[in-house]
C-alpha cells in the first residue's frame, strides 16, 4: 500500500499547447501538399523548373502575402479587413499622379506608403473608436477607396513612372532573387517575430480568445486594433508601390479581387477565422502553395476564370473542414 501511494504520478512533457500542436500539424499537412504541387507541376510542365520561371512564381503570391502577413494578425485579433485592394488602388492612383507631375522615385514611395496609411488609419478610427463592426466598415471603405480611383482615372491610365521606380517590381538583388522575395522574407522575419516573441503579439491572441477578458487584464483593445489596421494598411501600400512598379501603369481596377486571394492565404495558413490562433509560418507556407497553383495552371494555359474558382473553392474548403471535423469529434 505505502508503494502505491508514495507512488509520484508522472505527465510526460507536452509540445505546446492542444491547439498549437494542432496548428502545428496542419503546417505539416500544408507543406506535404506544396511538396506535391511542386511535383506536379514539374512533370505536367517541362519549363517549370527552369530558374528563372520559378523566380516569375513568386510574383503571384508575394504581394498578396506582404498584406497577408498583417491581415492574420488582425484576423487573429478577431477583425478582418476588406479594403486591402481598394487601398492598392488608391495608393497606385495617388503614385501615378504624383509621377505624372514629375516627382522623383523616393518621393512616390513615401506617397504610396502615406496613402496605405492614412487608409488603414480611417479603417481603425471607425472600428476600435466608432466600435463599428470591421466586416461593415471595410466593405464600405473598399468601395470608398475604389470609387475615389474611378473617379480620378475613369478610363485612363497613368504611365510615365522614374525608370529607377521599376526596381522594386521587376529588380533583383542578387541571381534570381526578386527584390520583392527578398523584401516577403524579410517581412515574414519580422512579423513571425512580432507575434510569436513580443507582447505585443500575445496581446493580439488575448484579445482574439477572449475581447472582454483582455479588457480587465488591462490590455488596451481599441489601442492594439487600431494599430494593427495600421499595420494593414500600410502592407497594402507596400504591395501597391511593388505592384505598380512591376506593372509599370497604374488602372482603377487594379488588384481587382485580390482581398479574397489575401483572405484564402491567410485562413489556409491556419489563421482561425474566428480570431485566436494561427501561426505566420502557416501563412509564409499557404503563400507558396497559391503561388504554386496560380503559376502551375498559368503554364497549363488553364483560364483565369478557373482560377478564380480555385480560389473561391479553396476558401471554402479551408473553413468549412475544421468546423466539420468539430462536429464530427463532438458527435463521438
Amino acid at each position: 500500500m505505502s508503494d502505491v501511494t508514495n507512488t509520484k504520478r508522472v505527465i510526460p512533457d507536452r509540445l505546446g499547447t492542444k491547439a498549437s500542436r494542432i496548428l502545428a500539424s496542419w503546417e505539416v499537412l500544408l507543406f506535404a501538399v506544396a511538396v506535391a504541387i511542386f511535383v506536379f507541376n514539374a512533370l505536367a510542365s517541362p519549363y517549370f523548373l527552369d530558374v528563372w520561371n520559378l523566380s516569375d512564381a513568386t510574383f503571384n503570391f508575394t504581394e498578396k502575402a506582404m498584406i497577408a502577413f498583417a491581415m492574420a494578425l488582425l484576423v487573429i485579433a478577431g477583425e478582418i479587413d476588406l479594403s486591402v485592394a481598394a487601398i492598392i488602388a488608391l495608393a497606385s492612383t495617388a503614385m501615378g499622379g504624383a509621377a505624372q507631375m514629375g516627382i522623383g522615385t523616393a518621393g512616390l514611395v513615401a506617397i504610396g506608403l502615406g496613402v496605405g496609411l492614412a487608409c488603414g488609419a480611417v479603417n481603425g478610427l471607425l472600428v476600435s473608436g466608432l466600435k463599428l463592426p470591421s466586416i461593415v466598415v471595410t466593405i464600405g471603405t473598399m468601395s470608398l477607396f475604389r470609387g475615389i480611383s474611378y473617379i480620378v482615372l475613369g478610363d485612363q491610365a497613368y504611365g510615365k513612372y522614374p525608370e529607377s521606380f521599376a526596381f522594386f517590381g521587376q529588380g533583383y538583388v542578387v541571381w534570381a532573387f526578386s527584390f520583392e522575395f527578398v523584401l516577403f522574407a524579410a517581412l515574414a522575419i519580422v512579423f513571425a517575430i512580432l507575434l510569436h516573441a513580443t507582447n505585443f503579439g500575445r496581446q493580439i491572441f488575448v484579445i482574439g480568445n477572449n475581447e472582454f477578458a483582455a479588457r480587465f487584464s488591462g490590455i488596451p483593445v481599441e489601442r492594439v486594433k487600431f494599430i494593427l489596421f495600421l499595420l494593414t494598411g500600410l502592407m497594402s501600400g507596400v504591395a501597391a508601390v511593388c505592384l505598380t512598379s512591376r506593372l509599370g501603369s497604374t488602372r482603377p481596377s487594379i488588384a481587382q479581387g485580390w482581398e479574397l486571394e489575401v483572405v484564402t492565404m491567410v485562413v489556409l495558413g491556419g489563421i482561425s477565422i474566428l480570431g485566436g490562433a494561427g501561426t505566420i509560418g502557416g501563412v509564409v507556407i499557404a503563400a507558396f502553395v497559391m503561388g504554386l497553383v496560380t503559376f502551375g495552371l498559368g503554364l497549363l494555359n488553364v483560364p483565369g476564370i478557373v482560377m478564380s474558382i480555385f480560389v473561391g473553392l479553396l476558401l471554402i474548403i479551408t473553413i468549412a473542414v475544421p468546423i466539420i471535423g468539430r462536429r464530427i469529434r463532438e458527435m463521438r
